[in-house]
This record gives C-alpha cells, sequence and structure tokens, in this order.
C-alpha cells in the first residue's frame, strides 16, 4: 500500500497501518479515563485543599479531553482495519481521523500543563493520593506527546514531498514516464535518493573515518539501495506482510514436495572425491574459519568457561614468535585462535587484526595435522565489514584460462587483492612453505571471509595449483558462471539449511521483491491479520494458512475502490517487473548481472521435521547440490542463525561424530 498521505507529503507509513499503534494507545486511553473517573467520583468533585477550583476544572476537562481521545482513536483502529493492502477505498476516511486526532493533541498539551501548574504551585493541604494521581495523569500525558514525536520522526519519509501523484484522469497505478517532465521528475527524485541513502549510510557509521575510500563506499551503496527502492511504493509493514505470506506459501510447497525426487547419484566433477572425506576435511577447517572470528565468537561459544580461559592469557606479554598486526593490544583475539584451533605459537607465521573498508583480518597458520599452509579469512565483525559485504556491484576480474565473462562482488575482489598482496608480495607464503615445502596451501573462512577466500584461492590457483578451499556460508552474489564452474575443481563450499547469505545477491533480492508484490497484492485479508496469524505462525508453527491468492468471490464492481494488482505499488515500471503473470519469470536477467556461489556446494539440512522441541536432538543429513538451487531466498526463522558460525560449525562436527559411530549417517546425493 502507498504511503498515507496527510500534511501535503507521503509518510512511511499506510493507513492500514494504525491499527496496533492505535489499539495500545486505546487500551493505555481507557485505564487513564477509568482512573480518572473514580478519582472524581471518590471525591464528589468537591476537594478540600487549595487550589480545588483548578483541580475539579482540570479533572472535567481531562475526562471530556480523554472521552474524545478514546472515540477518535475507535474510530481510526475501525476504519484502519477495513480493506486489504491494496484496496485502499474502506479506509478513505483516515486521512481527516488523522487530522482529528492531530487537532487532539492542543487541548491535551493545554491540560498538561495546566495540571503541572496545580501541582507545582496549589496542590498543598490536599490528599497525597490526589496530588499523586494529578503528577501521574501529567507525566503519562508529557509521556504519549514524547512517544508521539518520536513516532513521527520514525515515519518520516524524507522523500516523501519528491513523490510525483498521478493526476485525476489518470489511471491509478500508471505513471507516464514517455514524457520529458517524468523523465526529469524521476530523474530528480532518484538524485535526492541517493544522497539520503548516502546521508541515513554516514550518520549509521559516524564512528567511521569520513576520508575518500569511505565517502567513495558511501556513494556507491546509497546508488544500489535507491535503485533498489526506487521503482515500489511499499512501506515497512507491507514488507513484513508480504514475508509472512511467503513463508506459509514456501512451506506449503515443502511440505507438498514428494521426497522421493532424491536420488544417490555422485557429483558431476573432475574430482569425484567422497563425501564423507569432505565433511571431514570441512569440519577441520570450520575450526580455523570460526577461529578468524578472534575472542568475540569464542566467548559467546563458550559463555561459562571461555572467560575463565582467556583471562589468564589476554594480559600476559610473550615473545614474538609470530607476527601480528594491529587490533590485539592485549591478546584476547590471539589467545582464542589458540584454544579454538590447538596450534602452538610457533605454528603461526603471520596474523593480522589490521581492518578497514576493504581490508579485512586474517592468519596463515601450519596445519601439521592435515600437512597444509592454512590461510584462514575472518568474515563480518565490524562497521568496515559490513560496508565491504555492502559493495554488492560487480568488478571485472579477468583470469587467464577462463572463457566467458569473468567478474565478481566488488567488495570481496577488493578484499581479496588486498590479502593476495600481502601473502605475494609481502613473502609470507614464502616464508611459510620455506619451513615445510612438501605441504599443500588451504584457504578457508565464513560468510564475508568466504567469498574473500573463493576468490583468493582463484587468484592463487595459477601458482598453487593443488590448493584448496573451503568457504563456509558463502555469499550467493559472489561470482560469473564462468568463475564459478571453474572454481569446482578446486573449492567446496558449505551452506546450512535455509541460510540467508547465501542466497543473497541483487538478482534474488530482485525476485523476493516481485513475489512480495504478487502476495500483498493478490491477498485478500487485512493487514493486521496478516500480521498477527504471521507472528503466531512464526512463533508456534502450525498448518500454513490457506490465504487467497487470488481475490475470489468478489467483483471488482463491489469493491469501493478499483482493484489494484501489482503495478499499483510500482512508481516506475523497470524491467525487473516484465511479466507478473509467471513466478517463474526471470525478474534478474535484464537489469543485474547474474551472479552465483563459488565451487561444489555441499548442503546442509536437518533430518525430520522443520519444527521440534527446543531439547530434542538435531540430526543433519549432508548432501551435494549446485548453485542454481540458491536461486531464490527462502524465508524462514532460522535464515539468520543458520548462517552463524557456531552453528555451521555444530552442523559439521554433529555429521562427523555420528559418521565415527555409524558409516553412512543420513548422507545423500543429488545430482549437480
Amino acid at each position: 500500500m502507498p504511503g498515507m498521505v496527510v500534511f501535503g507529503r507521503r509518510w512511511g507509513i499506510a493507513s492500514d497501518d494504525l491499527v496496533f499503534p492505535g489499539a495500545v494507545e486505546l487500551f493505555v486511553r481507557v485505564l487513564w479515563w477509568i482512573g480518572t473517573m473514580i478519582l472524581y467520583t471518590h471525591h464528589k468533585g468537591h476537594f478540600d485543599c487549595n487550589g480545588r477550583g483548578v483541580l475539579h476544572t482540570y479533572l472535567v476537562g481531562l475526562l471530556v479531553v480523554l472521552a474524545l481521545i478514546i472515540l477518535s482513536l475507535c474510530a481510526i483502529v475501525y476504519v484502519s482495519a477495513q480493506g486489504t493492502i491494496t484496496n485502499s477505498g474502506p479506509r478513505r476516511s483516515i486521512p481527516a481521523l488523522v487530522y482529528l486526532r492531530a487537532l487532539l493533541y492542543i487541548p491535551e498539551l493545554v491540560w498538561a500543563c495546566l495540571g503541572a501548574v496545580w501541582v507545582s504551585d496549589d496542590s498543598k493541604g490536599c490528599d497525597p493520593a490526589t496530588v499523586v494521581a494529578v503528577i501521574a495523569a501529567v507525566i503519562a500525558s508529557w509521556i504519549i506527546l514524547l512517544f508521539t514525536a518520536v513516532g513521527v520522526v520514525f515515519v518520516f519519509d524524507p522523500l516523501g514531498s519528491r513523490r510525483r501523484q498521478p493526476s485525476a484522469m489518470e489511471p491509478l497505478g500508471v505513471r507516464d514516464l514517455e514524457s520529458s517532465e517524468g523523465s526529469q521528475f524521476f530523474s530528480t527524485a532518484r538524485s535526492v535518493a541517493d544522497k539520503v541513502w548516502e546521508c541515513r549510510l554516514r550518520l549509521l557509521c559516524c564512528c567511521l573515518p569520513q576520508d575518500e575510500s569511505h565517502r567513495a563506499a558511501f556513494s556507491s551503496i546509497a546508488q544500489l539501495f535507491s535503485g533498489f527502492f526506487s521503482d515500489t511504493d511499499l512501506v515497512p509493514s507491507d514488507i513484513a506482510a508480504g514475508l509472512a505470506l511467503l513463508h506459509q506459501e514456501q512451506d506449503k510447497m515443502e511440505q507438498s514436495r514428494d521426497p522421493s525426487v532424491i536420488v544417490s547419484h555422485s557429483p558431476s566433477s573432475p574430482i569425484e572425491e567422497d563425501l564423507e572425506a569432505e565433511l571431514e576435511k570441512a569440519a577441520h577447517c570450520m575450526q580455523f574459519a570460526a577461529a578468524a572470528y578472534g575472542w568475540p565468537l569464542y566467548i559467546f561459544s563458550n559463555l561459562l568457561t571461555g572467560p575463565c580461559k582467556l583471562s589468564g592469557d589476554c594480559c600476559r606479554s610473550r615473545a614474538a614468535e609470530y607476527e601480528v598486526v594491529g587490533g590485539d593490544h592485549l591478546g584476547c583475539h590471539f589467545s582464542s585462535i589458540l584454544q579454538t584451533t590447538g596450534l602452538q605459537y610457533r605454528d603461526f607465521i603471520y596474523v593480522s587484526f589490521h581492518n578497514q573498508i576493504y581490508e579485512i583480518p586474517f592468519f596463515v597458520a601450519l596445519d601439521h595435522k592435515k600437512e597444509a599452509v592454512l590461510v584462514a579469512v575472518r568474515g563480518t565483525l565490524s562497521l568496515k565489514d559490513v560496508l565491504t559485504d555492502l559493495s554488492a556491484e560487480c568488478e571485472n576480474l579477468p583470469i587467464e584460462g577462463v572463457s566467458g565473462a569473468c567478474y565478481a562482488h566488488k567488495g570481496m575482489c577488493q578484499a581479496a587483492g588486498y590479502i593476495y598482496k600481502k601473502l605475494v608480495n609481502d613473502g609470507i607464503l614464502n616464508q611459510a612453505f620455506s619451513i615445510a615445502p612438501e605441504y599443500k596451501l588451504v584457504i578457508t573462512g565464513h560468510s564475508l571471509g568466504a567469498g574473500t577466500a573463493a576468490l583468493l584461492a582463484i587468484l592463487l590457483r595459477s601458482s598453487f595449483p593443488t590448493l584448496q578451499c573451503y568457504s563456509f556460508s558463502p555469499p550467493g552474489g559472489l561470482l560469473s558462471k564462468a568463475l564459478a564452474d571453474y572454481s569446482k575443481d578446486f573449492v567446496v563450499s558449505v551452506v546450512l539449511g535455509k541460510d540467508l547469505v547465501p542466497r543473497l545477491s541483487i538478482p534474488n533480492m530482485e525476485d523476493l521483491k516481485r513475489r512480495i508484490l504478487k502476495m500483498v497484492s493478490n491477498c485478500n485479508k487485512p493487514k493486521y491479520r496478516i500480521l498477527l496469524q504471521g507472528c503466531w505462525y512464526e512463533l508456534f508453527g502450525g498448518s500454513p494458512d490457506d490465504f487467497p491468492t487470488e481475490m475470489d468471490d468478489r467483483r471488482a464492481q463491489e469493491l469501493s475502490h478499483p482493484l489494484l494488482g501489482e503495478e499499483s505499488l510500482i512508481i516506475r515500471p523497470s524491467s525487473s517487473y516484465q511479466s507478473f503473470a509467471s513466478d517463474d519469470s526471470p525478474a534478474h536477467t535484464a537489469t543485474h548481472l547474474p551472479l552465483f556461489l563459488p565451487g561444489r556446494v555441499l548442503h546442509i539440512t536437518e533430518d525430520g521435521p522443520s519444527r521440534r522441541s527446543c531439547f530434542s536432538q538435531v540430526r543433519y543429513r549432508a548432501e551435494w547440490s549446485n548453485e542454481m538451487a540458491f536461486r531464490s531466498i527462502l524465508i524462514s526463522p532460522k535464515m539468520l542463525t543458520d548462517h552463524m558460525p557456531d552453528a555451521v560449525l555444530r552442523a559439521l562436527n554433529s555429521l562427523t561424530t555420528l559418521h565415527l559411530s555409524f558409516p553412512n549417517p543420513l548422507l545423500s546425493q543429488v545430482p549437480s
């Protein structure tokens, strides 16, 4: 639903978003009115103290003001609950009710001041309970006024005055982009949107230095965000409702899927390694990928014992048997790495905690157990890392011997280039292989570190033909198809469950936006019911609600407003929306270059029902998959928790432990 237009501008809230805040305020106001009425009737309107006339006027006036506010809130809640997300006709009176409610803030402010004056000047000699009640009423008035002001700031849309409204004769949802006036308008609006998003990023990252590299990153990310949100007219609650509907729709499809489609088959790859062996190697490398996060992840994973184990090492001075760069003055990061990996001080060649945009921490160590020189790259752990993540446009990455378009995620490509220069130009790898010349090179990382590790492996492949890379939960928007196919010889990506990040790319986000538009425009339930039932489903499970996907059993002439479809929620048509009729239309093909996961993909899923008791033991299944299986985002409560490095490590350890006890436990393979 487009944002509500009141006071001459568009706001970041729709006319059907007032049900919950209105109901909460209504509940508070009713209790307040009842308490005031009890106080007034208890004294029968006669107060034996100084200033009793002012007190009597204050209480009577307060009862009247509260009664008017309660009536206006009842009307707002009732009207806001009518219609559907795209059918706003039954809610056409909401702006007038909002104006009325805003006017009632004036007498409330006056009465709050009157109550404050009485308490400070004329309350002497009055019943203490009465004084306390008046003080509570005054404080409540100011708190509500404060929360209202904060709410206004929160829903304020800086671009609200820039949205072009269709004329009275123009059909709703149609935008004339052919005229020079329309083109100029959208060009100006896009420029303003870029500046607004850049200001938001600067405010969010105010603690970071505002140098040239950060300004360039802010500008690039701002253009990405403004471009993504510029062609639709949705408010945040519309997106939440769409995600709730989409989650239940996906769960219904998953429950109806035939489990017999999973067959035993080896992935088509030049390297036919056994799945169990790959799992064992992956579990081993994941320890190093998790260790790269330093003490925060170690403490999080060992809440009871972690602080005690690190407390004795953090402040202890040691001889410099290894080279540590930046950011570990107390040694806590390095101590946690030692605890996690089980290595000795002498096993580390180089450890860097230096962190800037496009420059992320990593360490190089000798893994004697696997006879490898191991490079572990840290994942996202700072705002600088987030900026590297969000620099998601494509950057050319020409690789000798690879035919086809070669491009990759810009931020991770730059980070890989930074580590490559350190390893090669500074002689770090030469130093490591001078100590252990027979060892092989292994690169690993999680999340941001996974994407950077995969790109680093591609850069080093020509110099180290036998290198291997284990990439845990890498971002989906990482490599072009040519580079993804090239990396299958030496990169293994591990994805857990419904992890969001391996499915996250600009084309996938465009596809998610298109699906949300279809869901909210075709559902005939009011938004408050969608959100309530969605919250219940997320918290307590149950069967997915059978929300209609078409507005059935209703004729267009019966609606008090014309039927709105996806096009009514689009400010300007784009090639992302060239086909609304089919869910399978490739929304991303015309607007953004497709990017894929690196290497072969090892997908770990939970075996059994998706919802279980908190204390039940989780069993996992591992299977070979392919990058095309991650071309759409799955909505789930676990889409974020499945990405956590401790969850990935726990799943891998569970699989490898089970394998030692029971050969080939719950392992299956699907065609690649």
